[in-house]
């Protein structure tokens, strides 16, 4: 047997167990519990979710089984806190934050509106009306009775108001803006109450300032009439009818 250096033996002994070693490591998985570079994709119809222990979904995003793409967040009981998605009845991806009563079958607190892309749908936003000085008249002149200004965030007007006519008296009654007249019509109860209300489609854009005027005058016969604000608001689209 020819002789073989010892330090030879060595170094093929340590290469056998360098060899072994990466054979070993090589077949080991790393831990999933990083990203350290690159993306996480979830395509071709998947989600990641997050469950509680008690199977309750808190986080989910990707493709819902109705097949929009959204997000949503939830409470730990399971009840919806905040989605991004398609509204039920329409195919528009709506930002929703819901309360936290889950049998009301309608508890959106903030939400965009499904028609009207470039308004706010929740909270309905007051706007708030004062009385003049010819609240009540008697002139034949149109006179102002309710004035009230805002910055406008939702895409509908609704207004409410209540004219008292004496015997024998109509009333020529107008809501305006700041473009001019919203709706008119004649309050002709006879010693009575006429109520009027009036839902359109804004005529701004969102955020913009807007002036309102409520005003009156007599329209035949003679006596003082009266007028109150039941109510002024603006609120979300029910239909896209009523998108402006």
């Amino acid at each position: 047997m020819p002789y073989v250096p010892q330090d030879v033996l060595d170094r093929l002994a340590s290469l056998e167990r360098e060899v072994k070693q990466l054979r070993g490591r090589a077949q080991i998985r790393p831990a999933l519990n990083q990203v350290l570079g690159g993306d996480v994709v979830i395509g071709e119809g998947g989600q990641l979710i997050a469950r509680t222990p008690g199977g309750q979904q808190t986080f989910i995003v990707g493709q819902t089984p109705q097949g929009d793409w959204g997000v949503g967040l939830a409470r730990q009981d399971g009840t919806q806190a905040l989605t991004v998605g398609d509204d039920y009845l329409t195919d528009a991806q709506m930002i929703r934050v819901w309360s936290r009563d889950a049998t009301a079958p309608d508890r959106i607190l903030i939400m965009d509106d499904a028609h009207a892309n470039r308004f706010l749908g929740r909270p309905c936003m007051p706007i708030p009306m004062q009385s003049t000085a010819g609240q009540a008249t008697s002139s034949s002149t149109p006179t102002t009775a309710w004035t009230g200004a805002s910055r406008l965030t939702n895409a509908v007007l609704y207004a409410s108001f209540e004219t008292y006519t004496p015997a024998g008296v109509t009333a020529d009654v107008s809501f305006e803006d700041s473009d001019g007249a919203v709706e008119s019509w004649v309050a002709n109860t006879s010693n009575g109450w006429t109520v009027h209300e009036l839902t359109k489609p804004v005529r701004q854009e969102f955020m913009e300032h807007v002036n309102y005027r409520l005003k009156h005058s007599v329209r035949s016969g003679t006596g003082e009439i009266r007028t109150n604000c039941l109510g002024v608001y603006t609120r979300h689209t029910f239909s896209a009818s009523e998108a402006p």
